[in-house]
């Protein structure tokens, strides 16, 4: 991630959601520091009732276990927003090669666009 940071940073416009401050915040807390310290001058999005409809139908439609709710809750930010990226180091629920189709399936099923979704690394 460090390297995406430093070369490829510049080239994107960078949004950021509530969940994602509130996943960085866990852990370490000095990491948990520096971490909110990159997220605080990203814009945030926020999430509307079209947000929680097209997370609903993830979770429901995906075999995601209760605990990635988070996870389909991110994914629906970025869908709902328009994103054309979504950049995460989660490849067990979100940047997971087997659940990409479901994913577009059921966001083009409800008529939204599905951004990209990779790891820093994928853009380098």
């Amino acid at each position: 991630m460090r390297e995406w940071w430093q070369t490829r940073r510049q080239d994107f416009d960078l949004f950021t959601a509530q969940i994602v401050i509130k996943e960085a915040s866990g852990g370490d807390p000095d990491a948990a520091t520096r971490r909110l310290e990159v997220l605080e001058a990203i814009p945030l999005l926020e999430p509307g009732d079209e947000v929680s409809d097209l997370a609903e139908a993830l979770i429901e439609q995906i075999p995601f276990p209760p605990r990635a709710a988070a996870d389909a809750l991110h994914i629906a930010i970025a869908v709902v927003s328009g994103m054309d990226y979504l950049l995460t180091w989660n490849c067990t629920h979100i940047a997971n090669a087997a659940l990409r189709s479901p994913i577009e399936e059921i966001c083009r099923s409800r008529g939204y666009n599905v951004p990209i979704i990779c790891t820093p690394e994928e853009l380098l």
